[in-house]
């Protein structure tokens, strides 16, 4: 058995639920300031004002509270992005607002970039099987752009999973400047991403 409480008790109580939020902040905040590295059940029960026991009660383990500040991450992350696709008025609109509320929340909230970061890491063991290659990072992507080549806004021989895999790459390259460089304008990097896009999918006029 597992330290901490067991899978088939009873649901969580409003206070512990509390708890729960209260250490999952202070795991990306101290992730965002010290890294993977940095960030120990010690660190994050002193961090909380409780002790170490504590913490193994909501989470059983270092990877189990990391796993649910990165569930936490993305997330939130998806539900900023889907709501803005979701406003979006037309096919191609939506790959604009994908494109822009990736990029623009990743502006708003530097400490989420670096837990996502972090958690990828293959030198990191915190048993998050996501990968930046994989399906799943292109494939919501490659269907916008799919709606948008179906609607008739972007070439008819438009590759969609290419697109896809070349926008989310930019995407990743200008966020990756952005943690190097402060100063860096991801807002305006959002517009040259859009643009490449532009260029590369809209129909001649």
């Amino acid at each position: 058995m597992t330290a901490g409480r067991p899978a088939a008790a009873r649901p969580p109580t409003f206070t512990e639920q509390a708890r729960r939020a209260q250490l999952i902040r202070v795991t990306i905040q101290l992730i965002a300031a010290h890294g993977y590295a940095g960030c120990s059940l010690q660190r994050i029960a002193e961090s909380a004002g409780i002790t170490k026991a504590a913490v193994i009660y909501h989470f059983a383990s270092k990877r189990a509270v990391i796993r649910a500040a990165y569930d936490t991450v993305i997330a939130r992350l998806a539900e900023h992005v889907g709501a803005l696709i979701a406003q979006a008025e037309t096919p191609a609109g939506q790959v604009d607002a994908y494109v822009r509320g990736l990029i623009g929340y990743m502006a708003a909230h530097p400490d989420h970039v670096r837990v996502i970061v972090e958690a990828l890491d293959d030198d990191h063991d915190t048993g998050i099987a996501d990968r930046p290659g994989s399906p799943e990072r292109w494939r919501a992507l490659a269907d916008l752009v799919e709606a948008a080549k179906t609607a008739g806004a972007y070439r008819a021989k438009l590759d969609s999973r290419t697109t896809a895999i070349m926008i989310g790459g930019a995407i990743d390259a200008v966020v990756a400047e952005s943690l190097t460089d402060r100063s860096y304008d991801l807002r305006a990097a959002a517009d040259a991403v859009i643009g490449m896009l532009h260029g590369t999918a809209l129909r001649s006029a």
